[in-house]
């Protein structure tokens, strides 16, 4: 084995600021690799991480090719995507890893790509020893973790009801743009890959999950107005919850963007509303994706001054818990550092032995949250 993480896509924006994240934080002996299409790119990437601390090694891979993929995924032991929109370019690396049997992590926000890989390669992973985890970024690590760790505040073996209420600022790039549009414009196919997952899937017969109705609610306290969230994020925490006993014999979960005020609050969701309709008009959704680049990304003045928020509310049994999970810029520094210690953890890590398509929950657990440290009990 040749490398201990392979980092694929490492010349875009959020694949440099995780290629910095590991050159700075990796430990000694660490043996990683940058990967993508254009020698010369690679190359002034690697001098540029060669001031950080620990310098990688290099690798051509083109993900249109297979062959080329999987000759990556044959030599490392954690293979790292960041190559958006994952619809269209991230299949090859889950392929790569699901028959090679090596790990696999990425930063995925398009619930149509989760459930279209766990559909072609979740069987095929679990054969081989390979773990695939989707969605080791701000999607969707803050709120899966964030959902277990308040679960363990609360006792044990009865009901519980949580529910995440989400405040940010940030700015976005143009992959994470494009990926949201090309996402909105697939709502028809992401239901019907939805559909056969479910139909597929076996669930927990002795235990409930179940999402709360996604209808606008009250903030923690009563202050503020909650809209439910339709990301991936929530059907990740489910799966967990599926997953593993500790989340009880019964877990209902719901997940909000808190607005102070409510008239926000609608024109928030009028113009989600007016995105989504654009995106399914074919001129309307190039001219929409024609407002932003790949590459383009905020600025570290942009970033410094850009931060997240999660409060979980967590109910059971007549006991109420609040914990938070917050940090910096959630999209790009945060992320990067998430997925940064994702692969640390999977490539380093003394974890379960499990298989397949996993959550972070469920693959990493109580390791990936003492890396991150980045949630806190406010009462209980």
């Amino acid at each position: 084995m040749s490398y201990d993480v392979t980092l694929l896509g490492a010349t875009g924006f959020a694949g440099r600021l995780t290629a910095e994240y590991l050159a700075a934080h990796a430990p000694s002996g660490f043996r990683w690799a940058i990967a993508g299409r254009t020698p010369a790119t690679l190359e002034s990437l690697q001098a540029d991480l060669s001031a950080l601390g620990n310098t990688p090694e290099t690798v051509r891979v083109d993900v249109t090719d297979h062959a080329s993929v999987r000759a990556a995924a044959e030599q490392t032991k954690v293979l790292v995507s960041t190559v958006g929109p994952y619809i269209e370019y991230g299949e090859a690396a889950v392929a790569a890893c699901a028959e090679t049997g090596a790990d696999y992590c990425d930063l995925t926000g398009e619930p149509e790509f989760v459930d279209r890989m766990w559909l072609s390669y979740d069987a095929l992973a679990r054969r081989t020893g390979a773990r695939l985890v989707h969605a080791c970024g701000f999607d969707s690590v803050p709120y899966d973790l964030g959902a277990y760790y308040t679960v363990a505040q609360l006792p044990d073996d009865v009901p519980i009801t949580l529910r995440g209420y989400v405040t940010a600022s940030a700015g976005f790039s143009g992959g994470t743009y494009r990926s949201a549009v090309h996402g909105m414009s697939r709502v028809r196919q992401s239901a019907a890959a939805g559909s056969q997952r479910r139909a597929r899937e076996a669930r927990p017969t002795e235990r409930r999950v179940r999402s709360l109705p996604e209808r606008p609610v009250r903030g923690p306290d009563g202050h503020g107005w909650g809209l439910p969230m339709p990301t991936l994020d929530p059907a990740i925490v489910r799966r967990s919850a599926r997953a593993l006993d500790a989340y009880g014999p019964a877990f209902a979960y719901g997940q909000y963007a808190l607005f102070k005020r409510l008239p926000v609050a609608v024109g928030t969701t009028a113009g989600l509303g007016a995105l989504l309709a654009a995106s399914q008009v074919p001129p309307l959704r190039n001219a929409l994706l024609r407002l932003r680049q790949p590459g383009d990304g905020p600025s570290p003045q942009q970033r410094a001054k850009s931060w997240y928020r999660i409060r979980f509310v967590g109910e059971a049994d007549g006991t109420t818990v609040t914990t938070q999970v917050s940090g910096g810029d959630p999209g790009y520094d945060e992320t990067a550092r998430i997925l940064g210690e994702s692969a640390l953890c999977l490539a380093g890590d003394d974890l379960v032995e499990r298989a397949g398509q996993l959550t972070t929950a469920v693959a990493m657990g109580e390791q990936l949250l003492r890396r991150l440290d980045f949630a806190e009990t406010l009462s209980q």
